[in-house]
C-alpha cells in the first residue's frame, strides 16, 4: 500500500497540521533533517538485503523483497526530482532497469542527490508537486519520511534486519500521521487496513507501522 497517497489526500487545515507537527516535538527541529535520516536508514536497510531474501514476502501485501527493494529506489529518485519542483510522474514507481541485487548501489547516487537538492533551506516554504497534490516542502518532507519509514520496517522484518531506529524522529512522525491518517477513515478509498492495536508502551517503530495497518 502507498503511504505517500493518503497523506496528501487532506484537507488545507490538514496540511497546516502537517507542517506544524513536523515541528511539534522543538521549535528548531528541521524536517529536512528527518528525511535525511529515512534516507540513510532506508539504504542500510536496502544493502543488507541478500539474494535468497528477494522473493520472501513483506508486511506490505502489494510487495515482495525485489519489488519493494526496486520500489524504495524509485521513490528515493522521486524525492530529489520532487524538490526540484518537476514532475513527480517522469519518475517510474519502479526501478525496473536495475538487475536483482543492484538496488543498493544505486541507492548512494539517489541519496547524494536528495542531499543536494534538499540542501536550500528555502525548499521547506516552497510549493513542492508530489504524485496526488501540492504541498510546502515542509509537509513532503514528512510525508516522505513516513513513506520511508514504514518501508524499511516492511523491508526489515522481511529479512531479519533489526535497525537502530531512532525514537525521537518515529515520535514525530507518528504525532504527524495520526492528524492526516485518522483511524476512523479506514477503508474504502483509504488503502490502509485498520489500525492495528498496539501496548502504548510499545516500541515507537511497532505504534508507527501499526497505525499504517501494520501488525509488528
Amino acid at each position: 500500500m502507498n503511504e505517500t497517497k493518503q497523506l496528501i489526500e487532506t484537507t488545507s487545515t490538514d496540511i497546516d497540521a502537517i507542517v506544524a507537527s513536523s515541528s511539534s516535538s522543538s521549535s528548531s527541529f528541521d524536517p529536512r533533517l528527518g528525511l535525511a535520516a529515512a534516507v540513510e536508514l532506508a539504504g542500510r536497510t536496502l544493502a543488507a538485503v541478500r539474494p535468497e531474501q528477494y522473493d520472501a514476502a513483506t508486511p506490505c501485501d502489494e510487495f515482495d523483497v525485489r519489488r519493494l527493494s526496486s520500489h524504495l529506489v524509485a521513490v528515493v529518485r522521486r524525492i530529489s526530482v520532487i524538490g526540484r519542483g518537476e514532475d513527480p510522474f517522469s519518475v517510474p514507481s519502479f526501478a525496473d532497469e536495475l538487475a536483482d541485487g543492484a538496488w543498493a548501489a544505486a541507492w548512494e547516487p539517489g541519496a547524494r542527490e536528495v542531499a543536494e537538492v534538499w540542501a536550500d533551506p528555502d525548499i521547506l516554504g516552497r510549493q513542492l508537486r508530489l504524485p496526488m497534490g501540492v504541498l510546502p516542502g515542509a509537509a513532503a518532507a514528512a510525508v516522505y519520511t513516513h513513506e520511508l519509514l514504514v518501508h524499511t520496517w516492511d523491508l526489515a522484518t522481511a529479512t531479519g534486519q533489526h535497525p537502530d531506529w531512532d525514537t525521537a524522529l518515529i515520535e514525530r512522525v507518528i504525532d504527524v500521521v495520526r492528524r492526516a491518517l485518522p483511524a476512523e477513515t479506514r477503508g474504502g478509498r483509504i488503502p490502509f487496513a485498520e489500525v492495528v492495536t498496539v501496548d502504548p508502551e510499545a516500541p515507537a517503530i511497532d505504534r508507527l507501522v501499526a497505525w499504517a495497518g501494520r501488525r509488528p
